[in-house]
């Protein structure tokens, strides 16, 4: 949850539409008081589908899936 001013959510309107769209919702406040929240309404979102990063990602290294070896002894 992320929490703008009025200001901020005039100036990054759009962005902040995008954001909600993404799934986060936004609390509009006028100073420190909420007043509002962008949220998509559900028929505007728009479902994930396979392949949407496909050409995006470039390299994939060989020991991609292998434990981490600082977390190792964490996982323990």
């Amino acid at each position: 949850m992320a929490i703008v001013t009025i200001h901020q959510a005039k100036t990054h309107f759009s962005q902040l539409i995008q954001r909600a769209l993404a799934g986060e919702e936004i609390i509009v406040s006028r100073g420190k008081e909420p007043v509002a929240r962008i949220v998509p309404i559900p028929e505007a979102r728009k479902e994930r589908r396979l392949g949407g990063a496909k050409g995006i990602v470039k390299y994939i290294a060989k020991n991609f899936d292998e434990p981490l070896e600082e977390f190792e002894d964490f996982m323990r």
